[in-house]
Formats: structure tokens, sequence, C-alpha cells
């Protein structure tokens, strides 16, 4: 059951995020809320995802219970704000956010951590 209202695929349980870092090279993963600090990462990535070929976008909602593998992940301890973003690269986490991200700052990550 899809929880945000968003233009990006989706992820519901923590085996099917799973399955996508396993199964695809370069994966960002937007952990949040239908929240005005959530919204301009998703709308950056819906515009990214025409462009960015080489990556996969997934949404996932930050109050799923299943959302835990990335609530509770080493990389967002000591996270404050919404949303945690998750950058995956051959199944590994390259890079967390949390918080806000402009444009320039997500395309700047894509570029320099999963190339």
């Amino acid at each position: 059951m899809k929880m945000l209202q968003t233009g990006i695929k989706e992820i519901e349980s923590a085996d099917q995020l799973q399955k996508i870092i396993t199964e695809n090279e370069n994966v960002m993963v937007c952990c949040g809320r239908m929240g005005p600090m959530c919204i301009p990462v998703y709308d950056a990535m819906e515009e990214l995802e025409e462009d960015r070929e080489d990556v996969k976008f997934y949404s996932m909602a930050f109050d799923n219970p299943e959302a835990h593998v990335i609530r509770n992940a080493p990389e967002a301890q000591g996270f404050m704000g919404l949303p945690f973003t998750m950058y995956y690269k051959n199944g590994k986490v390259a890079h967390a956010t949390s918080s806000i991200q402009s444009m320039d700052q997500i395309t700047n990550v894509l570029d320099t951590k999963l190339n």
C-alpha cells in the first residue's frame, strides 16, 4: 500500500529494499513523509529520474515499521531532520544525508558517490 503521494516508486518492505539494492548498481532512497523538508527532495528525484538512467530512485515512508533498516542504519546515526536519504552503490551504503537537499546537492552526491 503506497503511503507517500509521489511520482517515485515506493519501497514497502525491508526485504524489497534489500532486493532492489542487490539487483541494481546505483540506488537512491528517500525515506521521509509528505512534509516541507521531504517534498523538494522527491521533486528533485522525479526530475532526475528522467535523465539518470544509471540510478534507480525510490521513496520509503519514514513511519512504515519496515523503514527501520534506514532509520537505524549506522550511517543515519545522529540524523535529526527528515528525510533520511541513502545512496547505495553495489548493495552497500555509499553516502547518507538528512534534511532537505537541493538539486545541486543531490546531483553532486550522485556524481561523486555513485559514479
